[in-house]
């Protein structure tokens, strides 16, 4: 970051914490829902209505403290996650993308205050494109590499240099565009690549879902590998995938970070962020919470401080790992 390497000079516990990008996921930054029918379930107790202005105003004025504690990243998607946390149905309306794979200005300016002030904070932002539960949105495989066309060149004309490309979350769950899907998701890390400003391009790369090493024609195209710690209950298993990850075919040296996954026992000696640390790979944390304006970090209303047990126990035990 500003030509520095991240946490320069710092070890934890003898292990290597510099050059790591620890980070959270917060997909809900710029969350609206276009569905008159859902959009109450989202209604901030003390008004009795849902608003998006107010969201994204809040996810700012909580950043500074996110830093403070030696946060360095976090990961926001265009089509954000689950409003509930985890869901089989997914009627709300969330996308920053319209049917035919323009942006949406009102998502777009949104997303601009987050960006801006993740740059004066010098923090680096995973922008996700897609997410499985909102991908249908988009009328058909022109619009979704429109899509790209167009979220990669917004990005670089508006001259952001901390931003990372997360194509979709989670390519092998769920998706409707074949494009989106593993077997060729690859080819829209690629176009997101190739578009340039200036001499300068974007990385890109995508995720899978929990437990899941990422395939050998996403390793080749990617600048970086994300993977997922939701279901891997035994630590052991996260730093067998950085592992795995790095005997692909096609790996060469290369950030390996997951940037999800809903494990906590921060309290304990060997846990999921550390087993990842262990083997030099980043960890990001994934709280869901509840649609209760308190817990976690993706059920909006979401309290973007960190105001709970489980958001300060992650916290400290960052800022004690990064030494801020």
């Amino acid at each position: 970051i500003n030509g520095q390497p991240t946490y320069r000079g710092r070890t934890w516990r003898d292990m290597r914490i510099e050059g790591l990008l620890m980070n959270s996921r917060m997909v809900q930054g710029i969350f609206d829902d276009l569905n008159p029918e859902t959009r109450s379930r989202w209604a901030y107790p003390d008004t009795g209505r849902w608003d998006p202005e107010r969201n994204t105003r809040e996810f700012v004025a909580a950043m500074p403290d996110w830093r403070r504690h030696g946060l360095l990243a976090f990961t926001i998607n265009l089509q954000g996650g689950s409003p509930e946390g985890y869901s089989r149905e997914q009627p709300w309306h969330n996308s920053a993308i319209a049917e035919d794979g323009s942006l949406r200005p009102d998502y777009m300016r949104r997303l601009e205050r987050i960006l801006d002030r993740a740059d004066e904070l010098r923090m680096v932002v995973i922008l996700g494109l897609f997410y499985f539960g909102q991908d249908q949105r988009l009328r058909d495989e022109a619009a979704v590499t429109r899509a790209v066309d167009n979220a990669a060149d917004w990005v670089l004309e508006h001259g952001y240099t901390n931003v990372l490309i997360e194509v979709n979350n989670e390519c092998n769950v769920g998706y409707d565009h074949a494009i989106l899907r593993p077997d060729r998701v690859h080819e829209l890390i690629l176009r997101a690549k190739s578009r340039e400003r200036g001499g300068r391009r974007l990385l890109a790369g995508t995720s899978y879902g929990g437990g899941t090493v990422p395939k050998e024609n996403v390793v080749r195209a990617s600048d970086f590998l994300l993977m997922h710690g939701n279901g891997v209950g035994d630590p052991r298993r996260i730093a067998e995938m950085v592992r795995a990850a790095r005997g692909v075919p096609g790996y060469r040296p290369m950030p390996i970070l997951f940037n999800e996954d809903d494990h906590f026992d921060f309290d304990k000696p060997m846990n999921n962020m550390v087993a990842a640390i262990s083997e030099y790979a980043s960890w990001g944390y994934f709280d869901p919470g509840q649609n209760n304006y308190r817990d976690g970090y993706q059920c909006p209303p979401v309290q973007w401080g960190i105001n709970t047990d489980r958001k300060r126990a992650f916290f400290e035990l960052l800022a004690e790992v990064t030494g801020e």
